[in-house]
């Protein structure tokens, strides 16, 4: 399982445990499984997804960063809606 954070400027958004992140990248989709190697990369606008097919939460972000390291995951975003 993957610890997932999904923070913005005015809150918490989402904090706890997943099977699968896909996230909007700068440069496209970017996917993550339990044991991912570390990461980061800059996020772009679009639809962020926790668990398979966003069935743990759906988020729309624009900008921000995305972290990977020791099974954690860490969104911090510009701009955050839920979906």
């Amino acid at each position: 399982m993957l610890t997932v954070s999904v923070i913005s400027p005015e809150r918490v958004l989402f904090e706890g445990e997943v099977d699968a992140v896909t996230a909007p990248a700068f440069d496209g989709q970017v996917g993550i499984l339990t044991s991912h190697a570390p990461m980061m990369t800059l996020l772009g606008s679009g639809t962020l997804l926790l668990g398979n097919s966003g069935s743990q939460g759906r988020f729309h972000v624009e900008g921000g960063f995305l972290q990977v390291a020791d099974n954690q995951v860490r969104v911090v975003t510009e701009r955050a809606a839920q979906l």
